[in-house]
């Protein structure tokens, strides 16, 4: 089973009437200002999975700062995946600063979907504040033993579109405080594996920590991959193409450039976002 563990749907008041939302949520125009910034539906996201030979998606919105947005859009995912049960898991995405977030995450939560996320802090960084309010959100997805994906960069680098301030000891931190969560951390955590050659502390506090391959092709070398299992572990690893930025046919081909055997990308295209989703 291939399984695309990070893919971004909207409904169509957002697809269609997307400069409507700018003012209110400066993080979503910095992304999605320019017409090239591609918005599907799901309808869009099967097509492409068939195209592609994708099994299942994972599929999510934004994290909205108005909680009106953030509701349509998780009704969205929740109305998307009851119409493709058998493609599409569905992620809750909040904006973990709004005082109603963790409200809303539970909503999601018992209505059906099978995580949060991609929780992103564009401006902050993940900060003391931001830390601080993940903890509910964390609870319940403790809880509940479901994921957590959040969206992390490398601080080094050429500039782009949703590179956060974010640093390595923000993301380590935050793994710290969430010991016992399951958390993926997007885009390769920015490389926050690579600590993992650190004699004390880093693999055990990592231990439950899973990365996904989000924009790789634009950010890393291809043999990222082999060192990812090197460090990692390629049983840590997940392919999420950040669809519709890329499909999957694009991350296939840099495995196979980086040397990985069938048994290796059978794992990262779905054995273990299959084990994560409790298929």
């Amino acid at each position: 089973m291939i399984i695309d563990f990070h893919v971004h749907t909207f409904p169509a008041e957002i697809r269609d009437h997307r400069e409507r939302f700018f003012d209110a949520e400066p993080e979503f125009k910095l992304l999605y200002e320019s017409p090239k910034s591609k918005l599907v539906s799901a309808s869009n996201i099967v097509s492409m999975m068939d195209d592609q030979e994708v099994d299942m998606s994972v599929v999510f919105g934004f994290p909205w700062r108005t909680p009106d947005t953030c509701r349509r859009n998780n009704d969205y995912v929740m109305e998307s995946v009851a119409k493709y049960p058998d493609r599409l898991k569905g992620f809750c995405c909040v904006d973990s600063l709004n005082p109603d977030a963790a409200e809303e995450v539970e909503r999601c939560l018992e209505a059906g979907l099978s995580g949060v996320g991609e929780l992103a802090f564009y401006s902050c960084g993940i900060d003391g504040e931001c830390r601080l309010s993940l903890d509910p959100i964390m609870t319940l997805c403790r809880e509940r033993n479901v994921p957590i994906l959040l969206h992390t960069n490398e601080e080094v680098g050429h500039l782009y579109p949703g590179k956060t301030p974010n640093t390595m000891i923000q993301i380590y931190e935050t793994i710290s405080r969430f010991p016992n969560n399951i958390i993926v951390l997007a885009h390769w955590g920015g490389g926050l594996f690579f600590y993992n050659l650190l004699k004390k502390a880093v693999k055990e506090t990592l231990i439950n920590v899973y990365y996904d391959t989000a924009a790789s092709p634009f950010l890393y070398d291809s043999r990222i991959y082999q060192y990812a299992k090197e460090l990692a572990g390629i049983d840590k690893v997940l392919l999420g193409t950040d669809y519709p930025l890329l499909k999957p046919e694009r991350y296939r081909k840099e495995m196979a450039e980086a040397g990985l055997s069938q048994e290796d990308m059978d794992r990262v295209c779905g054995e273990n976002a299959g084990r994560l989703l409790q298929l």
